[in-house]
């Protein structure tokens, strides 16, 4: 899916990557301890039983149907992802992507050349608000 993707070329003429349509976000969502419970890939036998957190299902369901782009992105391994796209179907989430190998550990810090906004999660999906918080950034 496109998502009404729009070319970028820079100053010189050349293509940059594009970007996504005026209005959509593109959510990487984070699966053990943020729509499900928190379970590490040393016990799988639990990434079948655990149940989705109803918010989390609900609230990113809404999401996707207004046109935002969502896409789960786990530490679980290439070797779970049968067992997370099965576990993620039945539930009914509805989703464009799943990226496996997320580094385990967290304490993150996204460094890219697009925007990038995180929230973090703190145990309830809920239409998300606006407040302002210090970031660290570059110098200029």
């Amino acid at each position: 899916m496109s998502h009404n993707l729009k070319p970028v070329v820079n100053e010189k003429g050349e293509t940059l990557s594009p970007t996504i349509g005026e209005g959509v976000k593109n959510y990487l969502i984070d699966i053990d301890g943020t729509i499900t419970d928190d379970v590490p890939n040393e016990e799988p036998e639990r990434m079948v039983t655990c149940q989705p957190y109803p918010d989390a299902l609900e609230t990113l369901n809404k999401w996707y149907d207004e046109g935002h782009i969502i896409t789960f992105f786990t530490s679980r391994t290439e070797e779970h992802r049968e067992i997370t796209e099965t576990w993620l179907n039945e539930f009914g989430f509805k989703y464009h992507g799943l990226l496996m190998g997320k580094p385990r550990g967290g304490n993150y810090h996204w460094i890219d050349n697009h925007i990038v906004k995180a929230t973090r999660f703190k145990g309830k999906f809920t239409d998300l608000t606006l407040k302002r918080k210090d970031i660290e950034v570059f110098e200029s």
